[in-house]
């Protein structure tokens, strides 16, 4: 009985010390996922196709944006790279919780400068191409009479 307490003991210690188990249905490090998509995401490109019709903006001229991803939340902060004629400039800032299952990934936009964007489900196909993060999905806000596919593409940021 006595080796049977110490190995039920020792078999709590070695679970306690594996740390937490993550959910294959949140965060980017569960079994279910192939993709990681956690760290810092600057965006180089963004095409978006509104009734047929496509533009694409360099996100590399004039402005920068990056897009930070931890185990259940991301963050964008985008800004202008000119001087700003006053103390507004331009400024765009948001974010909320994810999901990712596979390389279904669902932004949920808890936090943005235009509230009527707050509160939305948005969601994408992912794709990790080495350093490169390519993100399809489709934008809809009845409020802001948005409703166009867009495709992203953002370098992993190296630290």
């Amino acid at each position: 009985m006595k080796y049977l307490t110490t190995a039920i003991v020792l078999a709590m210690l070695l679970a306690a010390c594996t740390g937490p188990a993550t959910s294959p249905t949140t965060g980017p490090t569960g079994p279910a996922n192939s993709i990681h998509i956690n760290g810092t995401w600057r965006l180089l490109s963004g095409t978006t196709i509104t009734r047929g019709d496509s533009a694409v903006t360099d996100y590399t001229k004039d402005q920068s944006m990056v897009k930070i991803v931890n185990d259940t939340y991301f963050a964008f902060l985008r800004h202008g790279l000119g001087k700003a004629r006053d103390s507004a400039g331009m400024y765009d800032a948001g974010g909320g919780r994810y999901t990712l299952k596979g390389n279904q990934y669902t932004e949920y936009l808890d936090y943005y400068n235009d509230k009527n964007w707050e509160g939305k489900k948005f969601d994408f196909t992912v794709s990790i191409n080495n350093d490169t993060l390519v993100q399809r999905g489709v934008e809809k806000v009845e409020k802001e009479n948005v409703d166009r596919v867009i495709i992203e593409k953002y370098l992993r940021i190296k630290e």
